[in-house]
């Protein structure tokens, strides 16, 4: 049984992560949010449930223990955030991550709004642990699942990507997770 903690389970984006991994065998999933109630009544019913927040240390790491992929999708003070996930992983022997970031965070010079997206890849790619950073553009309710992945140093192309789409990749990603480690992806409608 493969286990998955969501961090940041209650954005709208996880929503779709969580309906794509649930679809999964052998999966186990835990959602982590500062408030369950922020979680439909058939997820919470379908998944465990971790109440806390990633601002807090031993919050994280009570959550990290004993899973083997994180997926972070959060917003907020991100570097913080991230060095705690990430000081949690590496306390707790968790290698794998996969974490939300945004399209633009390489452009110079750097909107102030993406700074903590900027922040967040910094410092998970420095961790040494087997991450994929995803630079998603837009997103849309699409219903739809059309993608193109861009490496980082490569110019980000395409348009605003469906929800549903970036779901798909990371459902891919938790299903094989040795594919895309150590890597810094773009993704956006071709």
């Amino acid at each position: 049984m493969k286990k998955i903690l969501i961090i940041g389970a209650g954005g709208s984006l996880a929503q779709y992560v969580i309906e794509a991994v649930k679809q999964l065998p052998d999966t186990s999933l835990t959602l982590f949010v500062r408030n369950r109630n922020r979680l439909s009544k058939n997820i919470v019913e379908s998944c465990s449930v971790f109440e806390g927040d990633a601002m807090n240390f031993t919050d994280v790491k009570n959550a990290v223990k004993g899973q083997d992929i994180i997926y972070v999708n959060l917003s907020g003070d991100l570097e913080a955030m991230a060095k705690n996930i990430v000081k949690a992983m590496q306390e707790t022997g968790v290698k794998r991550i996969v974490a939300i970031s945004s399209i633009g965070i390489y452009d110079t010079p750097l909107r102030s709004v993406l700074i903590p997206y900027r922040k967040l890849a910094d410092v998970i790619e420095a961790s040494g642990l087997d991450y994929t950073i995803l630079r998603p553009d837009w997103f849309t309710n699409g219903n739809e699942i059309d993608y193109a992945l861009t490496q980082k140093g490569e110019p980000e192309t395409g348009s605003a990507v469906s929800r549903k789409s970036i779901a798909a990749f990371i459902s891919s990603l938790v299903e094989n997770p040795w594919l895309h480690k150590k890597e810094n992806l773009g993704i956006s409608k071709p």
